[in-house]
C-alpha cells in the first residue's frame, strides 16, 4: 500500500486504501469512537483517523499520545465532521515511537515563544514553526529561481576569510593555535604565521568583496550563504549567524541596482503568497491574535497578508536621503518631539524614521539613495557633487548608496554602486583606516579592466521575518545563534 504525504491525502479521492504516517497531535475518545489527529510536516493541516470504540487494544491506545510517531492503515472516506473533506477509517495502527506524556514538552496547549526557543530541536513540530520553516524553504527556492531565471551565476564565496568587508571588526576568529599558550613573536604578539593558514583569519561577515571579483568576470553573480557577526547584541533584530543574499552586477549603476532590488523582492514575496497560502493564512491569524494583546496605538494597521500585498502591489517610492531628512524634520512627530532620535542631516536614520516614511508619509515601500559618505562603507561610489536640499543648503559629500525600506521593519536591503575609480577607492580606504595592501586582490579589479558595477545585500532572516510576521528574528531560523546561546 503506497504511502502519501498528508498534503496529498487531503486532496485524494475517497474510497481508496491508504497509509498515513506522522506524529500524533491529539487523541480524543468518545463513547463510540477514537479520533486521532496526525501531522507529518507536509502541510499545516492534520488528517483525522477514526476507529470504533473497542477496535484498538487498550495497551495500543495508551501508546497513542501527543508526540508519538505512528503509521495508520485504513480506508480514505468522506469526513462527516467540519474542517476537512476526508478522514481515515482505521484498520491498523503501528506505533513507531512512543512519547511519554509526562515528559514530552509539547502537549496540546499554548506555549510561549521563549519556551519554544529552549527546545528548538522540537519546536518544528508545532504549527507555528512548521509553517515558518515551510515558508523559509519556499523563499530560499524563490531566491535561487529568480536569479537563475535572470541570468545570474551562483557564486560560493569563502566562509573563512582574512578580510573584513564592513570594517566593523566584530568577527569570530578562526585558529588552530593553542589558546592558552600560543606562539609569540619577538615583541610578544601572537605569531599567526604558525597558524593553519599562516595568518589571522575569521568567519566572514559578507561575501560582497569576493562577489565583486566574480561579477567583474562573469557579469552577474549572486551569493547565498552563512555570515557571522560577533556583536554582543541581545535584540530581536540580531543574530550571530545568519544567511545573506548578495547579488553583484557588472555594468549596473545605481538606477539599475534599484530596479533589480525592487523586482527581486517583489518576486520572491509573490512566490510565497502563491505557494504558501495555508501557512500564511495560519500565520496571519496568529498575528491578528497577537495584535489584540497590544495597546491600540501599537497595533499594526495592516494584517500580515495585507502587508505582503502592500509590497507586491505598490511601486516603490524613490527619493534621496536629503529629501527624506527634510520630510522627517517637517513631520508632526519631529515637531512634537515624538521621535526618540532627533533628525539632522548626517545621522544614520533609525527604524522609527524609516517606518514613518513608509507607513505614514508615503504609505508604500521606499528606496532612499545618496547617503552621506561619512556613514557608509568605503567601497561605495562617491557622488560628484555634495548634497543640496530644496532650500539651497549645501551638505557634505554623498555616495551612490540605496536602502530599501519596508513597513513594520524598516531597512530590509542595503546596497550601492561600487567605487570603480582606483585612486578614489584607495584614498577612501586610507581615510577610514583600511590598509590598501591588505586588499591588493580587491584593488586589482580596479587596476585591470575596471568597470561600473553595483550590488546589494539582503539578510535572509530579515526577509523571512517580514513574510511570516514574527517579532523576533530568532524565531525564523531553525537553530538561532546569539550571545550565550549555542545549543543544538
Amino acid at each position: 500500500m503506497s504511502y502519501l504525504p498528508i498534503q496529498q491525502l487531503l486532496q485524494a479521492t475517497p474510497g481508496t486504501d491508504v497509509t498515513v504516517k506522522g506524529w500524533v497531535r491529539t487523541k480524543r475518545e468518545s463513547k463510540n469512537a477514537v479520533f486521532i489527529a496526525i501531522n507529518d510536516g507536509s502541510t499545516i493541516n492534520t488528517i483525522q483517523a477514526v476507529a470504533e470504540a473497542g477496535q484498538l487494544p487498550d495497551d495500543l491506545l495508551r501508546q497513542i499520545t501527543t508526540g508519538a510517531c505512528v503509521a495508520i492503515t485504513g480506508q480514505l472516506v468522506e469526513s462527516i465532521g467540519s474542517g476537512q473533506n476526508v478522514e481515515v477509517k482505521i484498520n491498523d495502527v503501528t506505533v513507531y515511537g512512543p512519547a511519554d506524556p509526562d515528559k514530552y514538552p509539547l502537549q496540546p496547549k499554548r506555549h510561549s515563544l521563549e519556551f519554544l526557543r529552549e527546545i528548538a530541536h522540537l519546536r518544528p513540530r508545532t504549527n507555528t514553526f512548521s509553517a515558518i520553516l515551510r515558508v523559509r524553504h519556499a523563499l530560499a527556492f524563490a531566491v535561487h529561481k529568480y536569479f537563475n531565471d535572470n541570468g545570474f551565476y551562483y557564486l560560493n564565496t569563502p566562509i573563512i576569510t582574512a578580510s573584513d568587508a564592513e570594517g566593523a571588526g566584530e568577527m569570530f576568529r578562526v585558529t588552530t593555535l593553542d589558546p592558552l599558550n600560543p606562539p609569540r613573536t619577538d615583541d610578544g604578539k601572537v605569531d599567526y604565521s604558525e597558524d593553519f593558514f599562516g595568518r589571522e583569519t575569521n568567519l566572514t561577515v559578507s561575501g560582497q568583496l569576493e562577489g565583486e571579483l566574480g561579477a567583474l568576470a562573469l557579469g552577474k553573480i549572486y551569493t547565498f550563504g552563512p555570515t557571522f557577526r560577533a556583536e554582543n547584541s541581545n535584540t530581536t533584530r540580531h543574530l550571530a549567524e545568519f544567511w545573506m543574499i548578495e547579488p553583484e552586477m557588472a555594468f549596473h549603476e545605481l538606477e539599475d541596482n534599484m530596479n533589480l532590488a525592487e523586482d527581486f523582492v517583489r518576486s520572491v514575496i509573490r512566490y510565497a503568497l502563491d505557494h504558501c497560502a495555508d501557512d500564511l493564512a495560519f500565520l496571519d491569524n496568529r498575528l491578528k491574535e497577537e495584535e489584540k494583546t497590544k495597546k491600540k496605538e501599537e497595533q499594526s494597521e495592516l494584517s500580515l497578508i495585507e502587508k505582503l500585498r502592500f509590497v507586491v502591489d505598490n511601486q516603490f517610492e524613490r527619493l534621496t536621503y536629503t529629501e527624506a531628512v527634510d520630510i522627517l524634520i517637517n513631520s508632526k512627530p519631529a515637531k512634537k518631539g515624538q521621535f526618540q532620535y532627533e533628525v539632522t542631516w548626517g545621522i544614520d536614520l533609525q527604524s522609527e524614521h524609516e517606518r514613518y516614511l513608509v507607513e505614514r508619509h508615503f504609505k508604500k515601500p521606499v528606496i532612499l539613495t545618496n547617503y552621506p559618505r561619512a556613514i557608509k562603507a568605503f567601497y561605495m561610489k562617491q557622488d560628484n557633487a555634495p548634497a543640496t536640499n530644496s532650500r539651497g543648503e549645501v551638505f557634505g559629500p554623498t555616495v551612490r548608496a540605496m536602502d530599501v525600506l519596508f513597513p513594520g521593519i524598516g531597512e530590509i536591503i542595503g546596497g550601492s554602486q561600487r567605487e570603480d575609480d582606483f585612486d578614489k577607492l584607495v584614498a577612501r580606504m586610507n581615510e577610514v583606516g583600511i590598509e590598501p595592501e591588505a586588499l591588493w586582490w580587491y584593488l586589482d579589479t580596479r587596476r585591470f579592466g575596471s568597470a561600473p558595477h553595483a550590488g546589494f545585500g539582503l539578510g535572509f532572516e530579515r526577509l523571512v521575518q517580514f513574510v511570516t510576521g514574527m517579532g523576533n528574528i530568532r524565531d525564523v531560523i531553525p537553530f538561532p545563534r546569539a550571545p550565550k546561546s549555542a545549543e543544538f
